[in-house]
């Protein structure tokens, strides 16, 4: 169970927020606020897992009130507003939905946060993905489908990932860590082979002299992934 906080100045908006949280069963409301400040008080006064928040709000906005904070929770912006997603991204939240909020939408952001705090708790059940050949990343204020099937190598770097696809000339550039990624993708899917790469285990034509190939593409296997790879590699060819 997720304890969480929803906070926004529009008293209409926090009716229908407490309803959306209502319909997810993994979510317990412990307060809803109508300013920041409110909200500094229930944070102070209880564990919250996951704080729903607007941005524009009196005296204290939303974006000020998460970079406050020495110990953040999970959280996610709903916002009428797009211009502010870059900068709330730099927050490292886990979405950032705008008004208003279809349930289906909502339910997507939940079921990622929730995903991110089994993995912050330790838990090691992974999701089961039957029957599902996609997942969504953050992209352009919105949310871009991405097929498994497409995806042929992940190069990370800073904050952002960008993922190649078959068939595209460019990669997609989102900001998500490898932990996150791994999460939407099937068991075993993903390759790490560098602590800055990930190749889809399909994708692989060879591997010769330290390197993954993927036709003509080389890519370095970083010493501290040498065993898994090798490991991995040696499981697929005895299953074939």
């Amino acid at each position: 169970m997720m304890n969480c906080l929803a906070i926004d100045d529009e008293p209409l908006a926090l009716r229908l927020l407490e309803f959306n949280i209502e319909k997810v069963s993994y979510l317990n409301l412990v307060a809803s606020c109508e300013n920041a400040f409110d909200a500094m008080e229930a944070l102070s006064a209880n564990s919250i897992d996951l704080v729903f928040i607007d941005i524009q709000m009196p005296g204290l906005s939303g974006l000020q009130f998460i970079a406050s904070l020495e110990k953040k929770p999970l959280v996610i912006f709903i916002t009428a507003y797009k211009q502010y997603a870059i900068e709330s991204y730099d927050l490292s939240v886990v979405d950032y939905l705008l008004k208003p909020v279809a349930l289906e939408r909502f339910i997507k952001a939940c079921n990622r946060a929730h995903e991110l705090f089994l993995l912050k708790s330790g838990a090691t059940t992974k999701p089961v993905k039957t029957g599902r050949d996609h997942f969504f990343v953050p992209m352009d204020f919105g949310q871009h489908k991405v097929k498994f099937d497409d995806i042929i190598w992940v190069k990370g770097f800073g904050d952002y990932l960008k993922i190649y696809l078959k068939n595209e000339a460019h990669p997609l550039v989102v900001r998500i860590t490898f932990k996150e990624l791994e999460i939407e993708l099937p068991e075993n899917f993903l390759l790490r082979i560098h602590k800055s790469y990930g190749v889809a285990l399909n994708a692989i034509t060879s591997i010769r002299k330290g390197s993954i190939f993927i036709d003509e593409l080389e890519l370095s296997i970083g010493d501290a992934f040498r065993e898994r790879v090798e490991e991995v590699v040696l499981n697929k060819r005895n299953r074939m």
